[in-house]
C-alpha cells in the first residue's frame, strides 16, 4: 500500500531513516533522520510502500523553478527487495502526483562515485556531448533503472563529487 510519509507515525519515519542509511550509507550515516524530516515537510511529496507495519521503500520530490520542475530525491528500496517493482511503483505514483500539482518535468541526479558508468573515472571535458551520447552503466548504478522509466540524461556535472566522480542529471517530461 502506498502511503504519504508526512502522515505516518514516528516509527515509520524511523524506518525511512534506516532505509536511507542502508541505501546511501556514504550520504546518510549521520543525517538520515534530518533528511526524512526535510522530505516530509511541505511543499515536498514523500511516499512510501508499506507491507503491514513495514516500510519497503520510499521516494520524495521537492518543487524547483516554481512548481514546473521537481527534483526526485531520494528513492530508496530495501536492498533485499530490489528488482520487484517497488521503485517503479513509487516513481510512477510520484510522477502522477507531481503532474497533478502542475509539474512538467521531474529530474534527478545519479552520482557516479564508484566508477559504475562510462562517465566516471574519465576526463569529461574532452568530449562531454559524445560521452553523454554513449553513456552506459554497470553494477548497481541506477541509470538503467531510470532509463527504463523514460528518463534521459540531460546533463552531467563533471567532478561534482571529486575528480572523475560526476553527477549525472536525468529528467523526464510528465504527462498532464
Amino acid at each position: 500500500m502506498i502511503v504519504e510519509l508526512a502522515a505516518c507515525a514516528a516509527d515509520v519515519r524511523s524506518q525511512a531513516a534506516c532505509l536511507l542509511q542502508e541505501a546511501f550509507p556514504q550520504a546518510y550515516a549521520r543525517t538520515a533522520r534530518e533528511e526524512v524530516d526535510k522530505v516530509t515537510a511541505s511543499p515536498c511529496i514523500a511516499l512510501g510502500v508499506m507491507r503491514g507495519d513495514e516500510l519497503l521503500g520510499m521516494v520524495s520530490a521537492r518543487p524547483q523553478y516554481g512548481v514546473t520542475a521537481w527534483e526526485l530525491h531520494p528513492l530508496a528500496v530495501k536492498v533485499s527487495l530490489r528488482g520487484r517493482g517497488i521503485g517503479r511503483t513509487l516513481v510512477s505514483e510520484l510522477e502522477r502526483r507531481v503532474a497533478l500539482l502542475g509539474g512538467v518535468t521531474l529530474y534527478l541526479g545519479c552520482d557516479d562515485e564508484r566508477g559504475e558508468t562510462s562517465l566516471g573515472g574519465v576526463d569529461l571535458y574532452d568530449d562531454l556531448p559524445g560521452r553523454i551520447a554513449a553513456a552506459r552503466a554497470w553494477g548497481s548504478h541506477p541509470m538503467p533503472f531510470y532509463r527504463k522509466l523514460g528518463y534521459q540524461i540531460v546533463g552531467v556535472l563533471p567532478d561534482a563529487n571529486g575528480s572523475g566522480k560526476p553527477d549525472i542529471l536525468m529528467a523526464k517530461r510528465l504527462d498532464a
